[in-house]
């Protein structure tokens, strides 16, 4: 068998070789058609006698090209597309191997580049149809006149079918011919006219075939620095290469959902595209496609173009939602920008991870859950004035994903807070300076608060009453108030006492919204009673004040400055406060019990700062205890307007629900209402300050 010639190359590589072989059998049944209507004295001339020879030679030489390699090659044998057949049969394979889990993702990395006409050369089939059959009744007057004469008198309509009624073509001009272009030696330049003419296309018509030559020229964009590479476009300039990558993005989506269109179920998830014939033969294209996105994404520097490509992109996660290899990557870029974007494009990243959270396939959730959280961890290794907005905002959009199903999201902060448990419990059997610090760093601090967030989000004593059923997560409340008070027991000397406060702020949270009471008390009222009571009066310094938020130990140069003391009181006092107001401490029956041994605390605090000489101090505890006695008061004053007796329990707890709603009214809701607009005005100053001062160093 001789060498294949170069004109046989060209005409496989082009992707016509399956187009010429189907128009061949349509001619063989209209042969056979026409034949069975003229009988069987039709049958025996030698034009018709030829098409089964023919079909059988057909059919005999894929089992002969299986038997021999493709290097040598007639006219027949290509015709015979026997090596189509296993080519389909290879990328069937590598499709399966992709979807395997076990996979590395490392491997099979060639699979992600697909060849452009290879890939996308099916999908002009999706519009050629009614062009193929016109140019094959075009050809069949020349052919066979008498078969010709024969249609035009018994089946008119076939030779009046007109391929524009049926689909819609695009103008010769607007869609050039890609396989040509693809043929030439050096590739032609990309024209804002003929992104244009593709833009039209799409919008007035959806066409597939628009949509795959912008496809194709996406990918020469996305792969134009690299070497090796064999573009079917070449960009000149900024502005085509901005307005090909902006167009491809934000139409695909468009025509993906006109051709093959995903349902959005009542619970906020979706349901991939039905697997028929049009989205099996567009599924190459969007994976490939989807690949090039997610290589583009790591090229992009502008941040309106970055922003765009994430959120667009987001668009096809249903069409590729069953390749999990492609999920993978997607999701771990998506991580990696949410963890280091600036805020616009960090949320755009998390929508597009909440998509893949939103699939129904509850592995995918799986893998988003457990990333979501170790991203968040890895981010939060150090703690500055500058990315603690950035930490605070990936918490809180974290908390949303592990509040979409809480009965998955229990088996992973069952074991991250029992991870948890495990470093405090190493911490306090060993005891040295190495074992605290699995405790004492800031990993250990953002996720002590984030799951404080997590079970506040999904046990919300509000959302629980609508629900009309406990959370799922609920019975983790105790687990983590257990660690987080241990973690404050295990070192009590005054340097800690930042770490203390970290962990009091979150607890705080979780009370306040899960109305749970939490005995914090005893473990910030000795902060304020060993500051006062220290034997020295506080020295005066330079220093700036001590921003407690973004420290988990005193600096050395602070202890026993009176920058120090004053900033650890005030924030004492106000988180003191904020316990007393929650409607789990206000709203209960007791509260003019529970504060007795707080007020006693509190006013001995006021006797001590007063010996010291630090009458400033004693001034904001004193504040403080007359808003709380005039609470006690306040809610004196309503109980005595209702008879309620021990055994009278359900009596008591609509009392407490009435009284939970007006807590806010009480004279120390007022006060700590008045505090956090303060403290927040100061918030600002500071951090405008922040912004100023970076602005002025660049």
């Amino acid at each position: 068998m001789g060498k294949a010639t170069k004109s046989t190359k060209k005409f496989v590589s082009s992707g016509k070789l399956k187009k010429t072989i189907e128009l061949r059998k349509k001619q063989q049944q209209v042969r056979k058609k026409y034949q069975n209507r003229r009988g069987a004295k039709s049958g025996g001339r030698s034009t018709d006698a030829e098409a089964p020879d023919n079909s059988d030679e057909e059919q005999d030489v894929p089992e002969k090209s299986q038997r021999s390699s493709k290097k040598g090659m007639s006219v027949d044998d290509v015709l015979g597309a026997a090596f189509i057949d296993d080519s389909d049969n290879d990328s069937t394979q590598e499709e399966e191997l992709d979807e395997d889990e076990d996979e590395d993702e490392d491997e099979g990395s060639q699979d992600e580049d697909f060849e452009d006409d290879a890939s996308f050369g099916s999908v002009d089939e999706l519009e050629e149809e009614g062009q193929n059959h016109l140019l094959e009744l075009s050809q069949l007057a020349e052919r066979d006149p008498e078969f010709y004469q024969y249609l035009q008198e018994n089946d008119k309509e076939l030779l009046e079918f007109d391929p524009n009624n049926a689909h819609e073509v695009e103008d010769d001009t607007v869609l050039e011919d890609e396989d040509v272009e693809m043929a030439k030696e050096q590739s032609p330049a990309l024209t804002i006219k003929m992104l244009r003419n593709w833009q039209k296309a799409i919008l007035e018509q959806r066409s597939l075939r628009a949509l795959r030559k912008l496809l194709v020229a996406f990918r020469s964009a996305a792969h134009m620095n690299e070497d090796g590479q064999v573009l079917a476009w070449t960009i000149d300039n900024s502005s085509v290469y901005n307005k090909l990558i902006t167009t491809a993005l934000r139409y695909t989506p468009v025509v993906l959902e006109h051709h093959i269109p995903y349902k959005n179920l009542p619970n906020g998830k979706f349901k991939p595209p039905t697997q028929t014939a049009k989205f099996k033969t567009l599924q190459k294209m969007i994976l490939s496609y989807f690949h090039n996105v997610i290589h583009v994404l790591s090229q992009l520097t502008d941040n309106e173009l970055l922003q765009l490509a994430v959120t667009e992109s987001a668009k096809i996660i249903p069409y590729i939602v069953s390749n999990r290899k492609a999920v993978k990557i997607y999701l771990k870029k998506c991580l990696e920008i949410w963890s280091s974007a600036n805020d616009s494009i960090r949320i755009a990243s998390f929508v597009a991870i909440r998509k893949l959270a939103a699939a129904t396939d509850q592995s995918i959730l799986d893998h988003v859950l457990k990333g979501t959280y170790l991203t968040l961890v890895r981010s939060s290794k150090s703690t500055t004035a500058y990315n603690l907005p950035s930490i605070n905002l990936m918490k809180n959009s974290a908390s949303e994903i592990f509040c979409l199903d809480q009965v998955m999201a229990y088996q992973h902060a069952f074991g991250y807070i029992r991870q948890l448990a495990i470093h405090l419990r190493n911490s306090m059997k060993v005891k040295s300076k190495e074992a605290y610090k699995q405790v004492y760093n800031w990993q250990f601090i953002h996720s002590l608060d984030f799951w404080s967030i997590v079970l506040a989000r999904a046990c919300d004593s509000e959302l629980e009453l609508v629900n009309g059923a406990p959370s799922e997560l609920k019975p983790l409340i105790y687990p983590l108030v257990q660690v987080s008070l241990g973690a404050i027991k295990l070192i009590s000397n005054s340097r800690s006492y930042p770490f203390h406060l970290h962990v009091i702020r979150s607890l705080l949270h979780l009370t306040r919204h899960t109305q749970v009471y939490i005995p914090i008390a005893p473990y910030i009222l000795p902060i304020l009673t060993s500051t006062l009571s220290s034997s020295s009066r506080p020295k005066s310094s330079t220093l700036k004040s001590l921003d407690l938020d973004l420290q988990i130990r005193t600096p050395q140069q602070y202890l026993k400055t009176r920058v120090y003391v004053e900033g650890l009181i005030e924030e004492v006092t106000y988180l003191s406060a904020e316990w007393l107001s929650t409607k789990a401490v206000h709203g209960s029956i007791a509260f003019p019990e529970i504060v007795v041994p707080v007020l006693v605390v509190l006013k001995k605090a006021i006797k001590t700062a007063k010996s010291n000489g630090s009458r400033k101090d004693s001034a904001s505890i004193k504040t403080l205890v007359e808003r709380i006695e005039d609470s006690v008061r306040w809610s004196d004053q309503r109980r005595k307007e209702v008879k309620l007796a021990p055994n009278m329990i359900s009596a008591v707890e609509v009392w407490e629900r009435e009284l939970k709603a007006k807590v806010d009214e009480s004279p120390l809701g007022k006060y700590v209402k008045v505090q956090q607009k303060t403290r927040e005005k100061q918030r600002k100053l500071i951090q405008k300050a922040r912004e100023d001062r970076s602005e002025i160093l660049e």
